[in-house]
């Protein structure tokens, strides 16, 4: 059973008011809006369900696919700087404005010793960390150092094993393990980005993202390219001619989240100072606007439910499967998080074609830990991270099988639910109208 707050529940029966208004007043203290006058809107006549309903699964698919070409994208290769002109290529012809790219430079750790590295991703694993140590490839660390940890999660019940492939020969695919040999090396990073600006308030916005670098010697395809691929889904969707929101929205992929959310730092820190500065003054333009919240997708596709005795888990997408909308329940802006949250929830029962959502309060291990502190910060995956992720519910995690032909149609599909959820509640909360 997924566990949250008490006062959680007292939320909840409140939520289908949320939808007789443009935008939740207590999130929008921050520079709201007047409730939209009238209640519910006619299925016809909702701007919103026709929003959601150009989301298609081929497409989605698809573009998981464009990301996979590249490999698992691991930070400071080749691969990885490919993947980032194609994702601007891509954003570009959606027709997407202020195409840009945040630079940075990742110079990592002295590597541990192999046997005090593998003993560290035991002792992250147990703990429901992320599970990886110091990788191959030019000292790329990962764990669940520096990545923002939530409310302990107790595991219960089977485990599986968790941990980062560091052999490239456990790839069968000769091709993709060829792809993939390249190590990675200190030096520049670049993270790529776009913008829908509003045209009421231009000054305000919501960051739509995940992380496009991978691990594990496979192509990354739940991890991330299905949240990537769903946040270029969406950019595409808003930046139609016909789209307009009251205020802004970015769209950014993240890069070095898997050493320890270096680019979401990056960002955090080279952008937060000039959050909602007219630059230059008097031209309406706002660099930076402010942050109203901050949404992260991590890992899409896989609920097969818990590993049975024998640490096999159950081949097809369980009947029951969920998306997990998760904030930190112990950050400085967790009560405008969890409001965010429930937001998001709402949109599901509203919107969402096939699968429901839960909120939990243990968001952790993911870009959206820079900003918890700092703006309403909730994260969209498809498993609770710390007790079911920690725990080896995703058999594919950081492994060569994270490839695009290992997930069903039945998985892209939770994926896509996940992009109906975020699509319909950040138009709620921009303002959305279909011209």
């Amino acid at each position: 059973m997924r566990r949250t707050w008490t006062a959680v529940a007292l939320v909840a029966a409140g939520m289908a008011a949320l939808y007789t208004t443009a935008r939740p007043a207590a999130l929008h203290a921050q520079g709201g809006t007047t409730a939209q006058a009238g209640g519910a809107v006619a299925a016809q006549d909702d701007p919103i369900r026709t929003l959601v309903g150009r989301l298609d699964l081929e497409k989605y698919k698809a573009t998981i696919k464009g990301l996979t070409q590249f490999g698992d994208r691991r930070q400071g290769t080749d691969r990885n700087r490919a993947a980032n002109d194609w994702i601007e290529k891509q954003l570009r012809s959606y027709g997407c404005s202020d195409v840009a790219r945040i630079k940075y430079e990742y110079a990592p750790a002295p590597r541990t010793t192999p046997a005090a590295g593998e003993a560290g991703r035991r002792g992250a694993a147990a703990a429901g960390g992320r599970g990886g140590g110091a990788a191959t490839g030019g000292g790329q660390a990962a764990g669940a150092q520096g990545r923002g940890r939530g409310i302990a999660a107790p595991v219960k019940g089977n485990r599986g094993p968790t941990g980062v492939n560091n052999d490239p020969e456990k790839q069968p695919n000769a091709a993709l393990r060829a792809l993939n040999m390249q190590p990675s090396t200190p030096g520049p990073r670049e993270e790529v980005y776009c913008t829908k600006v509003g045209t009421t308030h231009p000054e305000e916005m919501y960051i739509v993202s995940g992380h496009m670098d991978g691990i594990g010697y496979s192509e990354g395809a739940n991890d991330n390219a299905s949240g990537a691929a769903l946040v270029m889904e969406l950019a595409r969707i808003f930046s139609s001619p016909d789209a307009q929101t009251d205020r802004s929205i970015r769209f950014v992929l993240w890069n070095n989240e898997e050493t320890g959310l270096n680019g979401a730092r990056a960002y955090a820190e080279q952008r937060g100072p000039l959050q909602g500065k007219e630059d230059p003054p008097g031209s309406g333009k706002y660099p930076e606007p402010k942050w109203l919240g901050v949404i992260v997708h991590d890992m899409m596709l896989f609920d097969h439910g818990m590993p049975g005795p024998d640490g096999k888990l159950n081949p097809e997408q369980r009947p029951e499967a969920d998306v997990n909308i998760e904030f930190a329940g112990t950050s400085k802006m967790a009560a405008q998080a969890q409001e965010l949250a429930w937001v998001f929830k709402a949109a599901n029962d509203r919107y969402a074609t096939d699968y429901p959502a839960v909120v939990g309060n243990r968001m952790s291990n993911t870009d959206s830990a820079a900003f918890q502190d700092l703006a309403p910060s909730i994260s969209l995956r498809e498993l609770e991270r710390l007790s079911q992720v920690g725990a080896g519910w995703d058999p594919h995690w950081h492994q060569p099988t994270d490839v695009f032909t290992t997930f069903s149609d039945k998985d892209f599909r939770l994926g896509l639910n996940a992009a109906q959820i975020t699509l319909a509640a950040v138009a709620q909360l921009t303002g959305a109208k279909v011209k």
